[in-house]
């Protein structure tokens, strides 16, 4: 059994590695830090899972689910974030991810998302089968957010939680500049100016705690 992990925390890389070794005989893995360089092995050579953080930098894991879905159909695909768990798997799930967990999920949970999904099935949290159950079945999400593209939604959240452009442009490695243009498209698409109004919205739709 061999598995991709993507994530731009070593730590949390090593994380998954540990708790996986203990679960799974033979294991074999490797890690990178960016959605390019997953692709880019993904490509290379042949695995049985990827397991993809939404967060890092450059292109997201969103992104590189999508471009997984074009080069390798059959490459199941568990997303992980710690960013707001219903918006991002509703995204995540209509983009052909086999699973979707919270980072603040019991490694318990981890465990039976990586055996579901091995074994060619799905993995969702009881707490959000619901809710996604109703909204996967729509041509669309319900939702003001849903203009927003999944890049847009991050900045947002970003904003909403406090940061600076200059903080937000070093998370997501992109320029000072081109993090500006992001905001003003959610101003524009959202129809909200300000800083405080955005944050008001990211609560109001619980898109950040």
């Amino acid at each position: 059994m061999k598995i991709l992990i993507a994530d731009d925390h070593a730590v949390v890389r090593m994380g998954i590695v540990s708790l996986l070794r203990e679960e799974i005989m033979g294991l074999q893995w490797r890690e990178c830090g960016s959605s390019e360089e997953a692709l880019n092995l993904a490509m290379e050579e042949k695995f049985d899972l990827v397991i993809a953080d939404v967060t890092m930098p450059g292109r997201s894991g969103l992104d590189l689910l999508r471009d997984l879905r074009s080069c390798r159909p059959n490459l199941p695909v568990l997303v992980v974030s710690a960013l707001a768990e219903k918006e991002y798997a509703v995204r995540a799930f209509k983009l052909g991810a086999a699973g979707f967990i919270s980072k603040e999920s019991a490694t318990e949970v981890l465990i039976s998302a990586v055996r579901r999904v091995l074994a060619g099935g799905r993995y969702v949290s009881p707490a959000l089968a619901e809710d996604l159950a109703g909204q996967l079945g729509g041509p669309a999400i319900d939702a003001p957010q849903a203009a927003l593209s999944n890049r847009e939604l991050e900045v947002l959240k970003l904003v909403a939680a406090g940061h600076s452009l200059k903080s937000i442009a070093s998370k997501l490695a992109l320029s000072e500049k081109t993090i500006a243009t992001y905001r003003a498209r959610i101003s524009s698409k959202l129809g909200l100016a300000t800083n405080v109004d955005l944050t008001r919205f990211a609560l109001k739709q619980g898109l950040i705690d």
